[in-house]
C-alpha cells in the first residue's frame, strides 16, 4: 500500500521539472495531469508489483510471473481502470520477447542502456517473500538468486540486479522491525560487500559507492539528487527521501517534489516509508486509490499464505 499510494501520488506530474514544483508544490492527491487520470490513478509501478504479489502468493514460478505481467500488458489485469499505461521500453521489449517464446529468464534486457527502474519499482514482494523463507539473512546466494532471476525478467543487467539486491536488503531489515539509518546502513554495506566478492558484479558496485557512508549522503543537498528513470538515480532518491524524513506522507511528497520520474521514485521511497511507519500512518491517504481493495486482498492473500513460514 505504501508503494501503490506513492506511485499514484506521481502519477499526475510525471515528467514535471523540479523547478516548476518547486513553484507548485505536491501536497495531495491530484486528478487528471500527465496521464489524464482520475485521483488516486496508480500505473505500472504498482500494477507490475501486483502481478508479482499475486504469483508469489501460490509459490516461485517465473513462468507464471511473466504470464501475469503479459496479462497485464495484453487485457489491462491488475490496472486501476482497466487499461496499462505509462509502460517502459525495456519491460515492453521483455515481454515482447516472451510472446515470442523466449524463456523467462531470458527475456530482459541486459545492455547498460538497459538499465531503468522497470524492475526495482516492482521487486518489493520479493522482500516479503524471502523474510518468510529467510528471515533477515538474505544476502545469500540462494536468496539473491530469486531476487536476481525476478528482476531479470525484464532487467538483466548487473547494475539493475545489484539496485534490487539492495533495495531488497534494506526491505527485509526493516520488515524486520529495523530502524531507517541502521537498517539502510548495514542493508547497503552488506549488499555491497556481497556483490564485490562476485566477479560478475564486482565492477558494478562503484555506481553505489555514495550510498556506503549514510550520514554524508542524507546531507547531501537537493540539488546533488537526481530523480531521473535511471536505475541509480531512482535508488539514490527513494533512500535520500526515506533518510531525510520522518513520516510517510513527508517521505513520498518530498520524493514527488524532486519531479521528472515521479510515480516511481515515490513509489520505492513509499514501499520502505510503508513498512517503516505501518499503514496505520497513511491508511486514509490509502483510502483514496482506486481499486484500494484489489490492493489489500492482494496482500491478505499472500499473507495467508505464507503464515505457515
Amino acid at each position: 500500500m505504501g508503494l501503490a499510494v506513492g506511485d499514484a501520488m506521481g502519477v499526475p506530474v510525471e515528467f514535471h521539472k523540479r523547478e516548476e514544483l518547486d513553484r507548485d508544490p505536491v501536497f495531495d492527491f491530484r486528478e487528471h495531469g500527465t496521464f489524464d487520470q482520475p485521483l488516486g490513478t496508480w500505473s505500472d509501478d504498482t500494477s507490475l508489483t501486483l502481478c508479482l504479489l499475486d504469483s508469489l502468493s501460490g509459490g516461485l514460478d517465473y513462468g507464471d510471473i511473466m504470464d501475469k505481467f503479459q496479462q497485464w500488458g495484453d487485457t489491462g489485469a491488475y490496472t486501476p481502470l482497466g487499461t496499462a499505461f505509462d509502460m517502459g521500453r525495456t519491460t515492453i521489449n521483455s515481454l515482447y520477447k516472451f510472446k515470442l517464446g523466449v524463456a523467462p529468464l531470458m527475456c530482459g534486457g541486459d545492455e547498460a542502456a538497459d538499465n531503468g527502474n522497470g524492475s526495482l519499482m516492482r521487486i518489493l514482494p520479493a522482500a516479503f517473500y524471502l523474510y518468510a523463507h529467510y528471515g533477515t539473512d538474505v544476502m545469500n546466494d540462494a536468496a539473491m538468486e530469486i531476487v536476481h532471476r525476478i528482476s531479470g525478467l525484464t532487467h538483466r543487467h548487473p547494475r539493475s540486479l545489484i539496485a534490487c539486491g539492495i533495495y531488497v536488503n534494506i526491505a527485509v531489515a526493516l520488515i524486520g522491525k529495523g530502524m531507517i539509518k541502521e537498517s539502510v546502513s548495514t542493508g547497503v554495506r552488506t549488499a555491497i560487500d556481497y556483490y564485490n566478492r562476485n566477479p560478475k558484479t564486482a565492477g558494478e558496485t562503484k555506481y553505489y559507492q555514495r550510498l556506503l557512508q549514510t550520514d554524508k549522503f542524507a546531507a547531501v543537498p537537493v540539488k546533488n539528487i537526481r530523480s531521473s528513470g535511471y536505475v541509480v538515480d531512482t535508488i539514490e532518491a527513494a533512500l535520500w527521501c526515506l533518510l531525510t524524513t520522518f513520516s510517510y506522507p513527508e517521505c513520498i511528497l518530498k520524493a514527488v517534489n524532486l519531479g521528472e520520474d515521479t510515480d516511481t521514485v515515490a513509489a520505492v521511497a513509499g514501499g520502505l516509508a510503508g513498512i517503516s511507519y505501518g499503514y496505520a500512518s497513511f491508511s486514509e491517504m490509502g483510502g483514496k486509490l482506486v481499486k484500494s481493495g484489489l490492493i489489500l486482498s492482494l496482500c491478505e492473500k499472500f499473507e495467508q499464505v505464507n503464515q505457515g513460514h
